[in-house]
């Protein structure tokens, strides 16, 4: 496994990382040690860190949580190269959804409203990705080689119209042209990669190498959330903590030098991290 991670580690592709939140509420320790390991990785290969904001849901985005999340970067020191927001976007989505529509790869679908789904808004009209049912098999650097079955997918829900996309096809769509090499996400979203390797496939875009973490639970061991019990981060700056005493135990959640040294700044994490480990 460590020799495979290496050669993948030593392909001549720029190293582009993101961190990709939704301003959906105040983020916490779990979201920001998936921001600062995109990061470190990003500056320990000399390649480019950058902020999405990923705020396509206009009923629950909001600019007092996109505030707090630049907030809490600025003062956790995780400065990003490029930063996006998706509700800027749309003529770009638009433009690759009615491309996909114009090959056949997609299609709008008259939906019955009845028939929705759990969660799903009632529409008569969505627009679904043509399945191509196959199986899909990607090598994650932390979880090995996985793979799935796409059949049991379906034909899914892309977007509710060409000016309205979804989560999956934004984010293969953003991370393509973004030149994004290398996805460090939470394990939660391993479900997530076989559609996405889908919608990278028909639109001809390269799959980036993945790193799916472990997550930070809450102390009920369920998955630590900004809905379920957790702290923001500018919680724990107006507590009087230290952005370097934070930064040095995020960063050991879930990682390990090898060594016997507990403390790090920044500019030690950026040395001594290894995403292999």
């Amino acid at each position: 496994m460590i020799r495979r991670i290496k050669a993948l580690f030593s392909k001549k592709t720029p190293v582009v990382t993101r961190f990709a939140p939704s301003p959906t509420g105040l983020f916490h320790a779990g979201s920001y040690r998936t921001a600062l390991f995109s990061y470190i990785y990003a500056k320990q290969n000399k390649g480019k860190f950058i902020l999405r904001i990923e705020d396509t849901d206009k009923a629950r985005s909001k600019k007092e949580f996109e505030d707090n999340i630049i907030e809490s970067l600025k003062w956790l020191g995780l400065e990003y190269d490029e930063m996006y927001r998706q509700s800027e976007r749309t003529d770009v989505y638009k433009q690759h959804i009615e491309k996909l529509l114009s090959e056949n790869k997609a299609y709008v679908s008259k939906e019955d409203p009845k028939d929705a789904e759990p969660g799903e808004e009632r529409r008569s009209e969505v627009i679904r990705f043509r399945n191509p049912n196959k199986k899909v098999k990607f090598q994650d650097l932390i979880r090995g080689d996985i793979e799935f079955d796409t059949t049991e997918l379906g034909d899914f829900v892309i977007a509710k119209s060409v000016t309205e996309p979804l989560f999956h096809f934004v984010v293969v769509l953003d991370d393509y042209l973004m030149g994004v090499s290398h996805v460090i996400r939470g394990e939660d979203h391993i479900s997530n990669t076989p559609r996405q390797i889908l919608i990278q496939e028909a639109l001809g875009a390269p799959t980036p190498i993945y790193a799916h973490l472990p997550l930070v639970l809450a102390h009920d061991r369920s998955k630590l959330s900004k809905r379920h019990g957790a702290k923001a981060m500018t919680h724990y700056r107006d507590l009087g903590y230290l952005p370097n005493a934070v930064l040095n135990y995020m960063a050991l959640l879930g990682w390990n030098p090898g060594t016997d040294q507990e403390i790090f700044t920044l500019a030690e994490l950026v040395k001594a991290f290894d995403l292999a480990k």
